[in-house]
């Protein structure tokens, strides 16, 4: 029996003001049971967390987890939690999305915001 893959797409790309948004990798195929990442740089934004959401085809999205380089832990939405998913970060403006072991139900799109203070809202890839 083949296992099965899990298609984990990334947001494309959205320029506001000065802040430039970036995923990696922009489409990501993960087979079921496996611990995938998804990198996020939030440009010149330094000084705000990184919240992530996942996109399924025909919902509104979902607020799955947000981090920032001075808390201790993440913040989790609802229905979302750790260990399964969680958030690190190298830098003020590095973050990555981890999803461990990835089932079918993962699939969908997940893209991680910013707040961009000279656009006075939040902004994404």
């Amino acid at each position: 029996m083949l296992p099965a893959l899990c298609s984990l797409f990334t947001a494309l790309s959205c320029v506001s003001g000065v802040t430039v948004v970036t995923q990696k990798p922009p489409v990501l195929t993960a087979t079921k049971g496996e611990k995938t990442t998804i990198h996020c740089n939030l440009g010149t934004v330094t000084n705000y967390e990184a919240v992530w959401y996942k996109k399924v085809p025909g919902e509104a999205p979902q607020y799955v987890i947000s981090n920032r380089h001075s808390w201790s832990s993440p913040g989790y939405g609802s229905g979302f939690s750790s260990p399964k998913f969680t958030s690190t970060h190298s830098s003020q403006s590095d973050y990555t999305l981890i999803i461990s072991n990835v089932e079918v139900g993962d699939s969908a799109v997940y893209y991680c915001k910013t707040w961009d203070d000279s656009a006075s809202e939040y902004v994404s890839q």
